[in-house]
């Protein structure tokens, strides 16, 4: 081994690079969890939960795959995580509402709904993208995971809705069921939508377009449903 060295060395070959082992650059020995999942977001934000990988993640998060592995049980337990994360404190607050000693009115707790949502969710257009198009995709392999945690989410919607048909608050034709996702899935639209057509189309600033689109929508939903349409709604600021 010692004259096959000198030989190299006789021909100028640099021998302590090529005995050197050569690595892939610095690897993270340590990363957050947090830090972990916004990169899922991203990915499967830009690629569907189908189309990304765990190396796409890995390179999104700046760490070695392993990591990956290390805190996750491959990508779908990474969405489950993003799910319970963003997901979970939605549905606790929800069924909060239906709390029968709230002294708030149907109307107004209904109305937290929207509160709820823009609080949580507001700020996570990725997270409201990706669960929109895997729902239209079928959901395939994560169904169950969103079944889980989504639908308990509209679950305790419905249920303070019907609970305003008992109340007589509401109209008794109405259908719980599709009242929540009219509420739920344009709060949503309203989300995405408004920030971007309320400077450009009213000339209204982001952050004043979207409260007030939220009231709107709020009013109209309101209306249509109750059994005494024409009373204030103070919460809004209606006299």
């Amino acid at each position: 081994m010692s004259s096959i060295i000198q030989r190299l060395m006789k021909f100028g070959v640099d021998v302590n690079r090529i005995l050197t082992p050569r690595t892939r650059g610095p690897k993270a020995t340590k990363v957050h969890q947090g830090h972990l999942l916004d990169a899922a977001l991203a990915v499967f934000a830009r690629e569907g939960l189908r189309g990304a990988s765990i190396r796409a993640i890995a390179r999104e998060a700046g760490c070695d795959p392993s990591m990956l592995y290390y805190h996750f049980q491959g990508k779908e337990g990474m969405f489950e995580a993003l799910l319970e994360r963003s997901i979970g404190p939605v549905v606790t607050e929800l069924l909060a509402l239906k709390d029968p000693k709230d002294p708030r009115s149907v109307a107004e707790r209904l109305w937290g709904v929207i509160c709820i949502y823009h609080r949580h969710l507001g700020e996570s257009e990725g997270l409201r993208g990706l669960l929109r198009g895997e729902i239209i995709r079928g959901a395939e392999g994560i169904r169950e995971s969103i079944t889980k945690r989504v639908f308990p989410a509209l679950g305790a919607i419905s249920d303070l809705i019907r609970f305003g048909i008992e109340r007589g608050d509401i109209r008794p034709d109405t259908a719980p069921l599709f009242a929540t996702f009219f509420l739920a899935r344009m709060e949503l639209e309203i989300l995405d939508l408004i920030p971007v057509l309320g400077p450009r189309v009213a000339g209204i600033p982001a952050d004043q377009a979207l409260p007030m689109a939220e009231r709107a929508w709020f009013r109209l939903f309101w209306r249509g449903i109750a059994t005494r349409p024409e009373e204030p709604l103070p919460f809004l600021n209606e006299s």
